[in-house]
């Protein structure tokens, strides 16, 4: 499954220490700069002496070399593995005598890393952090171990249905783009992955001018400041760009049928979709809870299998990224009864598109979207991560405040104009992983290798 573009997600423990829910105007975000230069945005909370950082370098496994699929998420299990003058058993000792939580992984288009520690133990903490980016060991057994932990995860991913609907619908969407190869990797590309090229890729990705930086907890900007340049200052100024090119979908309303003999066949459809700083964003954010987003109150799950009984899931998505963006959606359902559910899909885009939502569809939607944001703020992590995010995505140092604001104005026009431009039923491309009834596939699938 492939965290940062949809279809669930991949990629964490945590201390288990949480904030309690928060409404949204009661987080105050701060820009702090350290006495090197190094930006990070931070919410104050004094209820637990801890700190929580999250950190993000753009470019992830988009930018993996070909035939070196899954360099990047192989690279991320890797970090903590040891470091300077310290092997990996002596390095997760310190991290275990410190009740410190340190993770990283590796997404489409970012690289990103956590820490989160009690203030009695951030300063050696963030010491490890440091040998952690600076100084990794990347040692030949700890290598060959990774390796063969993925080889196994591989393996066991490649009887999954979903796993091969996911790999095969972005590979037949970008066949000659990297967002169609596997973040994941394949046998073939984990065995060519040598100790050099983890080495090159950790030198040309973690860097400075690359780097974006949240964190949460019981600190003050003039503390956290040094902390960064402790953390983060001993890399690089600059880093390799993360220059990829415009991701434009290949496939237009092919059906792709992988065989596998299973009760329920596994489908994903979609086509494409807009990015995040797209000024029908929000518009198309609320247009999608009504049609498939909303969990149970969404078209989907009401017509597919509120009425009908076709599914146990249905399900649409948003799923914007660096350079393009996807809305697709994904349902599982009796060999029997494919065909008349992605009918049922199909004709239910064309009714948006056609018509909008209601004026009860568009209170409902506003309702849930505002009224649950609050839950975002659950834990020190997932505001950290929102710190990150809004980096990222340019939304403003006081976008918590206006966010809600900003889905109260999606007017029933707006969802009208944005179906229309958005939503195109006849270009859904779909993979199915079965061996659905009634359904005949237009093309072959793809070959997404082992």
């Amino acid at each position: 499954m492939r965290p940062a573009r949809g279809i669930a997600a991949r990629i964490a423990v945590t201390l288990g220490l949480l904030l309690a829910p928060l409404p949204a105007l009661a987080v105050t975000v701060e820009k702090v700069v350290s006495p090197g230069g190094i930006e990070a945005w931070l919410v104050r909370d004094h209820s637990v002496p801890l700190l929580a950082l999250e950190f993000s370098f753009r470019g992830g496994a988009a930018l993996d070399p070909p035939g070196m699929e899954g360099l990047a998420d192989l690279t991320s299990s890797l970090l903590d593995e040891g470091a300077g003058d310290m092997n990996s058993q002596a390095f997760q000792r310190r991290l275990e005598d410190g009740a410190i939580h340190m993770g990283f992984g590796a997404g489409m288009d970012t690289f990103r890393g956590s820490l989160k520690a009690l203030n009695a133990n951030r300063d050696e903490a963030v010491d490890l952090l440091r040998l952690a980016l600076t100084a990794p060991r990347f040692d030949a057994d700890a290598v060959e171990r990774m390796r063969q932990q993925k080889l196994a995860a591989l393996a066991r991913a490649s009887t999954d249905p979903d796993t091969i609907a996911d790999l095969v619908w972005w590979k037949a969407m970008f066949p000659n783009h990297p967002y169609g190869r596997p973040a994941e990797g394949t046998k073939a590309s984990a065995a060519a992955i040598g100790v050099d090229a983890i080495r090159r890729f950790a030198a040309e990705r973690f860097a400075r001018d690359q780097l974006i930086v949240g964190a949460v907890g019981d600190i003050a900007p003039e503390e956290l400041g040094p902390l960064l340049d402790r953390a983060f200052g001993g890399l690089p100024a600059r880093g390799r760009p993360a220059d990829l090119p415009d991701a434009v979908p290949a496939a237009i309303g092919q059906i792709y049928v992988v065989d596998q003999d299973v009760p329920q066949s596994v489908a994903i459809f979609g086509h494409a979709g807009i990015k995040r700083e797209d000024p029908d964003w929000y518009a198309a954010y609320v247009m999608n809870y009504v049609l498939g987003g909303g969990g149970f109150a969404s078209r989907l799950y009401d017509e597919v299998r509120e009425k009908r009984g076709l599914a146990y899931s249905v399900y649409s998505y948003l799923s914007p990224l660096a350079v393009g963006g996807v809305y697709a959606g994904g349902v599982s359902t009796e060999n029997s009864r494919v065909g008349e559910s992605l009918a049922l899909i199909e004709a239910e885009w064309a009714r948006m598109r056609d018509g909008g939502a209601t004026e009860k569809e568009l209170a409902d939607a506003r309702t849930y979207l505002t009224g649950s944001f609050a839950l975002q703020f659950s834990s020190t992590d997932a505001i950290a991560r929102m710190l990150v995010g809004m980096q990222y995505n340019n939304l403003g140092i006081d976008h918590i405040e206006k966010r809600n604001a900003l889905i109260e104005a999606v007017t029933l026009a707006d969802v009208a104009r944005v179906a229309k431009r958005l939503l195109k039923p006849e270009a859904l491309s779909v993979v199915i992983v079965g061996r659905p009834d009634g359904v005949t596939p237009t093309a072959k699938a793809p070959d997404i290798g082992e």
